[in-house]
Parts: C-alpha cells; structure tokens; sequence
C-alpha cells in the first residue's frame, strides 16, 4: 500500500509523514528534507491559532488545512454559504417591499422568494467555479504543478467560509452594514486568490487573474439572471 503523502508547509516538498511516534507517547516533528525546517508545525498548534493564521490568509495555514488535514466539511460548507448568501438576498429583498398592509408582510415571507434566491446564489457560485476551471485547464500547459480538479474544487470551497460573516452584518444591520457587505466580498476573493495559489504553487499574479476571470464569469451570470426576471 502506498503510503500517504503530506506536504512541507514551508517548501511544498511532499513528505510521508508528519511527526514519528516513539515510545512512551513521545512524538518528534518530521524535518523536511528540503528546506530544513518542520514539515508541518501547526500540528503542535491550537486550532484557534490556526484559524487566525488563516483569516490572516497565511499560505502555510492554507497548506496545512488542505494538504495536511482530513477536513472533510467543504460540501457542508457549500451549502451553508449558499444559504448565507441567499438569506442576505432575501432580507434585502423584504427591506425594499415596505407596505403598511400588514397582509403584504406574510406574502411577502412566501418560501418561494427565499428559495429563488438559494437558486441564484448556486448559480452565481457554479459560474465563478466553471470560469474558474475553465481559464486554469485552458493554461494547464504552463503551470508548474499538475491540475487536480477536486483538490482546487476542495480549497476554492473551504476558503469561502467568510461567506458566514453576512449572517452577523445582516442581524446587527446600522449605516455601515452595505460598506461590512463588500468588504466581506473583498475577503472572501482574497482567501480565494490564496488557496489558488496554495494549490498551484503560482505567483499571486496568476492567481488573482483566476479569481478575477471567475468574478466576471460570476457577475454575468447574475446581470443576465436579472435581466430575465425583469423581462418577465
């Protein structure tokens, strides 16, 4: 069986473990060959470290999280960022459908209209992923690591969670709440741009240029979505 490979937080260089178990409990840190230095030193570290140094878009967090991690929540987080997002749209929504007729209230709460802002934010995301993964296989020729679709898929998922941070800028709603709005989106973006920088060991040039083509495949998808709903 082939034995499972990790990576040097540091250098990237793969590693087939993290630390070595001797006897009595005692554990000593595996040093990369490469670069000299622990493979992973976070595995020491408290998950609330870990966490900071990612919302601090820390690459060696980001390698730590993807390569060296069984975390296995991105579906789960998928989805509850779709639902994040689509109760954002609909708050909104019922914010700018003000009516003194208390009736309009409860037609205005209608499941329909929540579910059809679940559909577009799935939408909008599917779109930002196919922009993405269709610039990354069109330049798979000059990149220099191979393109593993669900690994990029994995980290692209997983570094969305500032997604979450609408639900808190929604309930505790004051003047600067449009301004929290997209700075959450500028965050979100940039955690992106550092997992696909992670994944493919690319220059952070390269890698807001993949956000950016997905942003633009994004961004269409949702004029063209709303242009529709008007025209009808």
């Amino acid at each position: 069986m082939a034995a499972v490979l990790y990576k040097c937080i540091e250098c990237t260089q793969e590693a087939n473990e993290l630390h070595r178990d001797y006897s009595n409990g005692v554990l000593k840190i595996t040093i990369c060959k490469s670069c000299q230095k622990p493979v992973d030193k976070y595995i020491e570290y408290d998950p609330v470290i870990i966490l900071i140094d990612a919302i601090l878009c820390k690459a060696q967090a980001y390698r730590h999280i993807i390569f060296n991690t069984t975390l296995n929540i991105h579906g789960k987080l998928f989805v509850f960022c779709l639902l994040c997002e689509a109760y954002l749209r609909w708050s909104q929504l019922q914010g700018s459908k003000q009516s003194s007729d208390p009736a309009d209230i409860i037609r205005y709460t209608k499941e329909w209209d929540f579910y059809r802002m679940f559909g577009l934010a799935a939408l909008e995301l599917i779109m930002f992923l196919v922009g993405v993964f269709t610039f990354l296989w069109l330049i798979k020729g000059y990149l220099k690591t191979i393109f593993e679709p669900a690994m990029m898929l994995k980290a692209l998922l997983l570094s969305s969670y500032g997604k979450l941070l609408v639900i808190p800028a929604v309930i505790w709603e004051h003047d600067y709440s449009p301004l929290c709005l997209h700075l959450i989106k500028v965050f979100v973006l940039t955690s992106n741009s550092q997992a696909v920088r992670v994944i493919l060991n690319c220059s952070r040039r390269l890698s807001l240029l993949v956000i950016f083509i997905g942003l633009l495949m994004e961004t269409s998808a949702s004029y063209i979505f709303q242009k529709m709903e008007w025209s009808t």
